[in-house]
């Protein structure tokens, strides 16, 4: 056989996955793998230490605190530093605080303080990692397919989220929680070898900022300027929250008390998850021409789980409507990433990012709060149309706004200065061929 026809022979990637593309999404599965195990993991290390309900709460919390805090100041910093340095700078640190973490659980003296710094040190890598993950990713690629490429990189990370999630249950009940934390130590050490080998030879030096704090402000005004932008984030901080809250409180209630335990209760998270990886399947071969409106239109649904908790329904109606959720809520999240592609300058795109970021969780933990004391005090069933009841509002304003029904799908991003991606995108690949 001849090199040529060899060379024929071999699978070829599309344009649009290219080098530093095939290694993002490769590290992206790998990490979803271990993590969605891990806070499995996590809850039961804490119940086998000793801790009850309100302690697993209290783990969690120290992961969202941090979350929080250092998202805006993550985004920053990715904008200003090689953003595959502060990646791996992140999955370093999410390493060794899981790898202590694993320890003192296999060892028996994991304490709950302990358990909540080493959760926080988590977190705090978490805010500076995703801000300059979504910048990487959303620079990785160009032309008419980037939807098309953000639509693959979202259904495999979606797979592999729902599949480390039953991977990692299984493991916790044959293994322990400990070995579980122990792998996803070891996922996150390659994967941060896989962001280590980008190619980022080709990548201009950035611009010196006037600061940290100048570097903020000028990414809040570009999501200021931008009423389609801000608009949506105002949405989806409330939207997350309640539906934080439905899930996290409210759904487990009810599967308790209506629908035989925590087993439906999961079944019907799986279909979500599920619908999330179909919907992504969908978004690869669908491109609506206003991406933000069929995207926006398609948040409806969110309401659909809340609604069908109140009445409450059968669990395979239940497993119907998340299937349904997940596929829809999977169309907005491809939309929204092609959106902020080709509408944000390059070198702001991680710190708008963070600023997507902090809108969607800074609300989740007061509403998970408050959701005990709204059920006391107006009943369960009230609350869970209340829940739906202010997505739907919430996306019918957002409807309002012109730039959401009217924004158009373009085929070049907008790059540093305004110019077109071709002129200048930092962290893009040299094209190889055509864009297709």
């Amino acid at each position: 056989m001849t090199t040529t026809a060899a060379a024929s022979r071999r699978p070829r990637r599309p344009a649009w996955a290219g080098r530093n593309y095939s290694l993002l999404t490769a590290a992206a599965v790998v990490t979803s793998l271990g993590s969605q195990g891990a806070l499995i993991a996590a809850a039961f290390a804490v119940l086998e230490a000793g801790g009850d309900g309100g302690d697993v709460g209290l783990v969690a919390a120290a992961r969202t605190l941090p979350l929080v805090l250092f998202l805006l100041i993550g985004g920053a910093v990715a904008d200003r530093l090689p953003r595959h340095r502060v990646m791996v700078a992140a999955n370093a640190l999410n390493c060794l605080s899981q790898a202590a973490f694993a320890a003192l659980v296999l060892t028996g003296q994991a304490q709950l303080w302990q358990m909540m710094l080493l959760t926080a040190l988590g977190g705090t890598g978490q805010a500076f990692f995703s801000p300059a993950a979504e910048g990487m990713l959303m620079s990785s690629v160009q032309g008419e397919q980037a939807g098309r490429a953000f639509a693959v990189f979202r259904m495999a990370m979606q797979g592999a989220a729902l599949g480390g999630a039953a991977l990692g249950g299984a493991m916790v009940a044959v293994i322990g929680p400990g070995w579980v934390l122990a792998a996803d130590a070891a996922a996150f050490a390659v994967a941060g070898a896989l962001r280590g080998l980008l190619d980022v030879s080709h990548i201009p030096p950035r611009e010196p900022g006037g600061g940290l704090l100048s570097d903020l402000r000028e990414g809040w005004r570009e999501v200021a300027g931008r009423p389609w932008l801000w608009g949506i984030v105002v949405q989806f901080s409330i939207a997350n929250a309640v539906v934080g809250a439905a899930d996290a409180v409210y759904g487990p209630l009810v599967a308790r008390d209506h629908l035989g335990g925590a087993g439906p209760w999961g079944l019907a998270l799986g279909f979500f998850g599920a619908g999330t990886v179909a919907g992504a399947l969908l978004m690869t071969r669908w491109k609506p021409r206003r991406l933000l409106l069929a995207g926006t239109l398609c948040v409806f649904p969110l309401a659909l789980p809340s609604a069908a908790l109140a009445v409450p329904v059968p669990i395979g109606a239940l497993c119907a409507v998340m299937f349904v959720t997940g596929v829809t809520l999977e169309v907005f999240g491809v939309s929204w990433m092609t959106a902020l592609h080709q509408e944000i300058p390059e070198d702001k795109l991680s710190r708008v990012s963070a600023y997507d970021w902090f809108g969607s969780v800074a609300l989740m933990p007061l509403a998970t709060a408050l959701a005990g004391p709204a059920e006391e005090a107006f009943g369960r069933t009230p609350s869970l149309w209340g829940c739906a009841g202010l997505i739907v509002l919430m996306t019918a304003l957002v409807l309002c706004v012109p730039d959401v029904r009217n924004l158009r799908r373009r085929t070049q991003p907008v790059a540093r200065g305004g110019q077109e991606a071709g002129e200048g995108s930092a962290d893009a690949e040299r094209p190889v061929g055509g864009l297709g």
